[in-house]
């Protein structure tokens, strides 16, 4: 539930950095493994994109659950049992020795890693207004960018003089420092504004906000556009490291790469919030996104540019997420502000959870030895479909 501006709580320079690394808590828990995939899947003798896919599964079901807790139990609470589900599950994860440990452990670790970007959304928008909420997601999105930055580099050195395995005992670290320094941070939902209502009627917003035109044509257009980049960042580190013969430790500054692109653009978004409506920002980087896509499909399709054709497409399509990401959130929450936490968590369920898509077609359609072109066109029609419902008639009203 949303507080009324009597209640707003003032947050300090510090604890803004601390949501950061809470909103980080997806890109980190995917993205430093990503290296370690092509010896992980000779390793445990299965599909190691189902490992992504378990994530995805239980991160997505498990927002839909904590979302009505924290309206009714504050923030905070959710935040510290979500981090201490991580702890566990990254230790089984660092334990596994089959495909099936790995993928159950990941649903597990999902299950508590949701809660950090979930909440950290809520909260922005607990605190701040419409315009506001949009230009601290942009700024909290450049400082949350370095973990996939520095994730795929770190993972790449750690397989290079270990096994994959200790890629999740530093994960296992780096949720028991999370933990300790939420203590640090606010709760900003208090006990007045919290929801009266008991958790059955809370589940019960979801059909509310599922038959809310306005608030899901924000969130089926970042949904899509994560469908389409949830297909570069589980089949890139195969095209790139099985197709291209990129050495495993210089895969993430490919990565690392188009998180640049994000950063830039984010910080660029903090501007543009203040001139420009977020509709038209929102049409504009779309439609970016989609050329960006469709070239990309083009060159793989056609043979042109080789591994150039993928990158410079890639980096111009990720780019656009530093708008995408921080408008659709802020103006999907802008339209629910009474339920801003159950809102948060199925925008995030979706948007999150999308990725299952990405990574089932992958799995269905690939090789398994890298070929380029699945890839491509998942993120060619999933980049059309994020465009394309910002066009739907209810979405013509000012702001």
């Amino acid at each position: 539930m949303a507080l009324t501006s009597p209640e707003k709580v003032n947050m300090s320079n510090a604890v803004w950095v601390i949501l950061a690394g809470l909103m980080a808590f997806t890109s980190l828990s995917t993205d430093i493994y990503l290296p370690a995939m092509p010896q992980m899947q000779k390793d445990l003798q299965g599909d190691v994109e189902l490992t992504i896919t378990g994530f995805l599964i239980g991160f997505s079901i498990a927002q839909i659950i904590w979302g009505p807790i924290s309206d009714r139990y504050g923030r905070k609470v959710p935040l510290a049992i979500g981090l201490i589900i991580f702890v566990i599950g990254s230790i089984g994860c660092a334990l596994s020795q089959t495909i099936e440990q790995i993928v159950l452990s990941r649903v597990l670790q999902a299950f508590g890693a949701c809660v950090g970007p979930m909440l950290s959304r809520a909260m922005v928008r607990d605190t701040l207004e419409r315009t506001k909420a949009a230009e601290m997601l942009s700024t909290l999105t450049i400082i949350m960018a370095l973990a996939p930055i520095v994730g795929p580099l770190l993972g790449g050195q750690i397989i290079k003089y270990s096994t994959w395995h200790s890629v999740f005992w530093l994960l296992t670290g780096i949720g028991v420092v999370m933990l300790i320094l939420l203590t640090k941070v606010p709760e900003t939902v208090p006990s007045s504004s919290r929801s009266n209502t008991s958790l059955w009627e809370a589940f019960k917003k979801y059909k509310l906000l599922l038959l809310n035109g306005k608030f899901m044509a924000y969130t089926l257009c970042v949904t899509f556009y994560y469908v389409a980049a949830y297909a570069f960042i589980t089949g890139s580190p195969l095209v790139y490291i099985s197709h291209f013969g990129i050495a495993p430790e210089n895969f993430g500054w490919l990565f690392a790469l188009n998180i640049v692109g994000v950063m830039l653009l984010s910080f660029v978004n903090r501007f543009l919030v203040r001139k420009y409506s977020l509709d038209l920002l929102l049409k504009i980087s779309t439609s970016i996104a989609v050329l960006a896509a469709l070239t990309l499909a083009i060159c793989v399709k056609l043979g042109i540019g080789g591994i150039y054709g993928i990158v410079i497409p890639v980096f111009v399509f990720f780019s656009m997420n530093g708008i995408v990401a921080a408008c659709c959130t802020a103006a999907a929450l802008d339209k629910v502000p009474e339920m801003a936490g159950a809102a948060a968590a199925l925008l995030g369920s979706l948007q999150y959870g999308s990725g299952i898509v990405s990574t089932l077609l992958l799995t269905i359609f690939s090789d398994g030895k890298g070929n380029p072109w699945t890839m491509t066109w998942i993120m060619a029609v999933f980049a059309v479909a994020s465009a394309v419902v910002l066009l739907v008639p209810y979405r013509s009203e000012k702001h």
